[in-house]
């Protein structure tokens, strides 16, 4: 390990990072994406990285010029069920004991058990897990697909309809929709008004991308889906199936179908989009076969990695 390396001992702990810290966080995770292809912080990260309320542990190490080379997230919401880990290392001190100070900092800090995210699924981080004795828990699919091709005419079931999410009117509906299609989701089952909140907050949120499906007669929702557009200087626009859900009354109706169709020609139609992804866990087969007959074919893969 060179001298401008840091050890464990020079990792630094804090509970919280300040606005240049946090610039720098995001500079390296930007850094770190171009480079690999996959970001290395999930969208909940950096929500809360913008949240001075959210609780979470900060772990960085700096190289000998003072420059941030790595960087842990850790967050302690829950941390009985699992704390949740992120870390990503600048390309450039890779392979030099970077990673692993960090990683043997986060298992010094942590008071439970452990659920880290390797996005991209990188066989040193891979290495690095088994060396530290995490189990491979997990494995989260993109899947992508071009909007260039030909796309079905969105066929609703009788008596349902589709609209846009008004925000504010909708929320509390939406919400419990959203627990009832994620029963057992480990995350997006679990959203509050908070986490709602803060996304319909962010610049890429358009109401007009939200699609809701409901029964005409009674005006319940039944189904949605959420799109999302990526935009970022420098890289091409790319549409995404941020969240698509199913009331489980209404399964076996073509709802799910119908809604992905409606919510791939807005991405096209309406946001001029020519591709698009989506993420779904590997063990969802049904979920797996459905976009895979609708044309996504697989990406990349994120794994979670479990310890304890």
């Amino acid at each position: 390990m060179s001298s401008a390396e840091p050890t464990t001992d020079q990792v630094t702990r804090t509970d919280r990072l300040s606005p240049e810290e946090i610039a720098d966080v995001l500079a390296l995770a930007r850094l770190a994406g171009d480079t690999d292809g996959a970001n290395p912080l999930d969208e909940h990260v950096l929500l809360r990285l913008r949240d001075p309320q959210a609780p979470a542990v900060h772990l960085t190490a700096r190289g000998g010029d003072g420059r941030l080379i790595g960087y842990a997230h850790l967050d302690t919401t829950d941390a009985a069920t699992g704390i949740g880990v992120e870390l990503v290392v600048h390309p450039a001190h890779r392979r030099r004991g970077s990673g692993r100070a960090l990683a043997r900092g986060v298992l010094a800090a942590a008071t439970g058990p452990l659920r880290a995210w390797a996005h991209g699924d990188h066989p040193s981080a891979a290495a690095l897990a088994v060396d530290l004795g995490f189990h491979r828990a997990r494995v989260l699919w993109q899947l992508r697909r071009p909007l260039t091709t030909t796309l079905d005419e969105p066929r609703l079931p009788d008596g349902v309809t589709l609209r846009a999410f008004r925000p504010g009117v909708d929320d509390a509906a939406w919400l419990d929709l959203n627990a009832r299609a994620f029963a057992e989701h480990p995350e997006q089952g679990r959203w509050t008004p908070d986490d709602l909140r803060v996304r319909l907050a962010e610049p890429w949120f358009d109401p007009a991308g939200f699609l809701l499906a409901e029964e005409s007669a009674t005006g319940r929702l039944v189904g949605f889906h959420w799109t999302k557009v990526h935009e970022r200087p420098g890289s091409a626009r790319i549409g995404e199936v941020y969240v698509l859900g199913v009331d489980p009354a209404a399964h076996r109706g073509g709802l799910g179908r119908a809604l992905t169709w409606a919510g791939l020609a807005y991405l096209r139609d309406r946001r001029g989009l020519d591709r698009v992804m989506l993420y779904v866990d590997d063990s969802n087969t049904a979920a797996v076969a459905l976009y895979r007959r609708l044309g996504f074919a697989h990406w990349s893969a994120h794994v979670n990695y479990h310890l304890g």
